[in-house]
């Protein structure tokens, strides 16, 4: 732990408005206005993989957080107008790329192909964290989440400032979680810092430590430093009519178009779809299904919703003597594959 202990001072240009403000509110007029921020900071010797700086406006989280770890702190830069966000990463491998935009969220191919300029405020937010996470990302193979927490090969540290301040609240929640996941799970090689004025993200973001500015504390999360336990999504899965795919259609990364034979099964979060599967019979192969189309809105992308409705809806296939098959190029689903039962 490092006691951080910063000042900030900005000069104060005396006018008439300015002794006008001092008379009327009995305030002295000096020459520059000046605060100091003190408060203890996890240093990177330590082991952890997420932190979080939380606090309102004016309490001095950049300031301490610019103090503590320097570098680190991530600076948006310019997007082409014109290429694809896919061309936005530097000489970076395409695969490294795409599975850092798939952990954070951003796990759309269509959305891949469109400049930074057309995308929604919540893919854009994904983009820059994707950027922010591979700028900190050695090339090398990441630890595995459970030798970062031992290893003393160090990670590269990100911080992030006004973390999730652009985007609806649903939309932080989710965000945050996904790129928890990502982190522990070693798909990116970064530990991250986020700085935030909202602290309704913490349960879902899962950090390991958190610096309050308000109260100018800083907590490690449980005694054993274990993060905190993310609330529980819970799915309903109901059948649905084909014209639910009106939803979908356009985020699905290869066609538009809808079996009219296709069995379609919804994902409802919170009284709204957020994922839909659809099956097919295998034609010329008796006893199989084949997954014809799944898909999650690009708000609840990176949080498992996907996987598990398809695993569901695999699970209930089976138990009708059915095996299923699924044909996929999407890097998110694969990884899913190789490890579901």
């Amino acid at each position: 732990m490092t006691l951080i202990t910063t000042n900030v001072q900005c000069k104060i240009k005396n006018s008439f408005r300015v002794q006008q403000v001092a008379g009327m509110f009995d305030l002295p007029v000096n020459d520059s206005a000046q605060e100091q921020f003190e408060v203890d900071v996890p240093s990177t010797d330590e082991a952890w993989q997420i932190g979080a700086i939380v606090g309102p406006s004016g309490s001095g989280k950049s300031t301490v957080a610019r103090a503590a770890f320097g570098d680190a702190f991530y600076q948006p830069g310019q997007w082409s107008r014109e290429s694809a966000v896919i061309d936005g990463f530097g000489d970076l491998p395409i695969k490294q790329i795409t599975r850092a935009l798939t952990a954070v969220g951003l796990g759309s191919p269509p959305s891949w192909l469109k400049p930074y300029q057309v995308l929604s405020t919540g893919e854009k937010f994904r983009c820059e964290l994707a950027r922010a996470l591979l700028r900190g990302t050695s090339l090398q193979t990441c630890l595995k989440a459970s030798e970062a927490r031992t290893s003393q090969e160090i990670r590269s540290t990100v911080v992030f400032d006004e973390f999730t301040s652009v985007v609806d609240r649903t939309v932080a929640r989710v965000a945050s979680a996904a790129v928890a996941k990502a982190i522990r799970g070693g798909h990116v090689g970064s530990r991250l810092v986020v700085v935030s004025c909202h602290d309704d993200i913490l349960p879902w973001l899962s950090p390991d430590w958190v610096v309050d500015m308000a109260a100018r504390t800083c907590t490690w999360n449980a005694a054993e430093r274990r993060c905190l336990r993310r609330p529980a999504i819970r799915l309903e899965i109901v059948r649905a009519k084909r014209a639910a795919w009106r939803i979908f259609a356009r985020h699905h990364y290869l066609s538009g178009s809808l079996s009219r034979a296709a069995q379609v099964f919804l994902a409802i979060w919170q009284d709204r779809p957020v994922a839909l599967c659809a099956v097919v019979a295998m034609y010329g192969h008796k006893g199989r299904r084949r997954i014809h189309r799944l898909v999650t809105l690009p708000d609840f992308q990176g949080i498992g919703i996907g996987s598990a409705l398809l695993d569901h809806i695999s699970q209930l296939e089976q138990s009708r003597g059915q095996r299923v098959n699924i044909t996929t190029s999407h890097p998110g689903v694969i990884a899913h594959c190789r490890g579901s039962p």
